[in-house]
């Protein structure tokens, strides 16, 4: 199950459809690209420090993604179009007056339909 405390960070996930170039083992393209649903979200920089040690496994949503499982792209050289890419820097100031800045990254996760086993 993916853990409750990261939850606010699907809050705004927006479902995106990856089209990944089919290839063979050499890694020459062959046939028509390969489509794959994903949740394509915008986080800060520190929220995905918090998550990368989730990545590439696969974990079960709850609530609005109910029935559905997510899998963090981070390192698979299939998908490196979209690893993590930058999300750019919002700049603002502190009720002390200091300004400060926060750096954004855009991550996808594939996301799949989970087969629940029925006792017969």
């Amino acid at each position: 199950m993916w853990p409750d405390e990261f939850n606010s960070i699907l809050t705004d996930a927006e479902e995106v459809t990856l089209k990944v170039p089919a290839t063979d083992p050499s890694g020459e393209p062959y046939g028509g690209p390969v489509t794959r649903q994903s949740l394509k979200v915008r986080m800060t920089q520190a929220d995905y420090e918090r998550i990368w040690p989730l990545a590439e496994a696969r974990y079960r949503l709850q609530g609005r993604f109910a029935g559905k499982a997510i899998t963090l792209i981070a390192n698979n050289p299939h998908y490196q179009n979209w690893h993590p890419v930058d999300g750019g820097i919002e700049k603002d100031v502190s009720d002390s007056g200091t300004p400060y800045q926060t750096k954004y990254v855009i991550v996808h996760f594939l996301l799949d339909e989970v087969a629940e086993k029925v006792d017969a």
